[in-house]
């Protein structure tokens, strides 16, 4: 039986982001059972600085961390309630994403197929509130379970308290309050795939597929995303690092007039949501290289560690793309990642 929790002094944080950053951290605690996370967080090395960390795909560490790390590492799957048409998955924090996506798939259940190959940790979804293709993670979620670090007590949120936007939510605007335990996910058994996002309904018909369901659809999506977007095993990348941004109208409206472009998508009343990468590509950004930072090739949102870039290093290629964007199309980007030890 394993342990409850593990604690280790001056821990190498570099196996532990997907940038494959350099960093240590002065206290990493792994906890495989939340029932513990009272008495881990009564220790000592608790009473500093603090951050929950999954796999460390969505952030970039300009520095060491002066205080504990705790990674979740309890990760049980269940299906609280099925009535035939719809079921509620409990998936603990610990869960790895694309694993519960083909766990509800297995089952017939759909509503995340959407969200295929999202690198990360369950826990981590709702925090960033992740979204691909159309969909946002907080369209599924019933209810959050959290240990609130201010009250001292796991409490239960439903969808409506988690303060959910565009890449944000409650718990990434207090990230020192809160540590998502588990997601209660409501998923439908009869609902019919979100095809109409750019490139998948083209994508099912090079699949030779006229009729997709679920399945199909996330199929479709990580056939995609590895075209796309390189690979963490293969190049260090946390994915796309800048968040599309959300304008209002009559900004896309100069834009296509002044540079043709860029394509833009509705976001709510009187605004819409520019493409990123559309700017940074038609700033000269994708594929430059900077010594072992850089922008891939395949997609000008991702940035790259070729081999021994610092968090500084990536970090400065980062805010030179946004500056060159705000001077040509006077549209600030902003990064999608957490950035720890430095302020955007």
């Amino acid at each position: 039986m394993p342990e409850a929790y593990t604690l280790v002094e001056h821990a190498s944080l570099a196996p532990l982001n997907t940038l494959r950053v350099a960093a240590t951290t002065r206290w990493l605690a792994t906890v495989n059972s939340a029932a513990v996370l009272p008495q881990v967080l009564d220790l000592p090395a608790a009473r500093g600085p603090f951050m929950v960390l999954g796999e460390g795909s969505n952030v970039l560490f300009a520095g060491d961390f002066p205080g504990l790390v705790l990674r979740p590492a309890f990760a049980e799957l269940s299906l609280l309630a099925d009535d035939g048409a719809a079921a509620v998955v409990r998936a603990e924090a610990g869960v790895g994403w694309d694993a519960l996506v083909d766990w509800t798939l297995a089952r017939g259940l759909a509503g995340l197929e959407n969200l295929a190959l999202i690198p990360g940790l369950v826990g981590a979804a709702p925090i960033q509130n992740i979204g691909a293709y159309g969909v946002e993670v907080a369209e599924c979620i019933a209810v959050i379970e959290a240990w609130d670090r201010e009250r001292g007590r796991m409490v239960r949120l439903d969808r409506a308290d988690c303060g959910f936007g565009y890449r944000d939510s409650v718990f990434k605007r207090a990230p020192d309050r809160w540590i998502v335990t588990a997601v209660e996910f409501r998923l439908s058994r009869d609902g019919a795939p979100r095809l109409g996002y750019a490139g998948v309904r083209e994508e099912l018909a090079a699949m030779g597929i006229a009729d997709a369901g679920p399945a199909e659809a996330a199929e479709a999506v990580r056939r995609l995303r590895r075209r796309k977007l390189p690979d963490p095993a293969v190049i260090g990348n946390a994915g796309s690092f800048f968040k599309n941004p959300v304008v209002p109208a009559v900004v896309v409206e100069r834009l296509r007039e002044e540079h043709g472009g860029p394509p833009a998508y509705p976001a709510g009343a009187g605004k819409a949501k520019l493409s990123a990468a559309w700017l940074i590509e038609r700033c000269g950004w994708r594929g430059v290289r900077e010594g072992d930072a850089g922008i891939s090739t395949q997609h000008a949102l991702v940035l790259v560690n070729h081999g021994h870039a610092s968090g500084a290093q990536l970090l400065a290629l980062a805010r030179r793309v946004a500056a060159s964007v705000e001077d040509r199309f006077g549209v600030r980007l902003e990064p999608e990642p957490r950035i720890v030890g430095a302020n955007w």
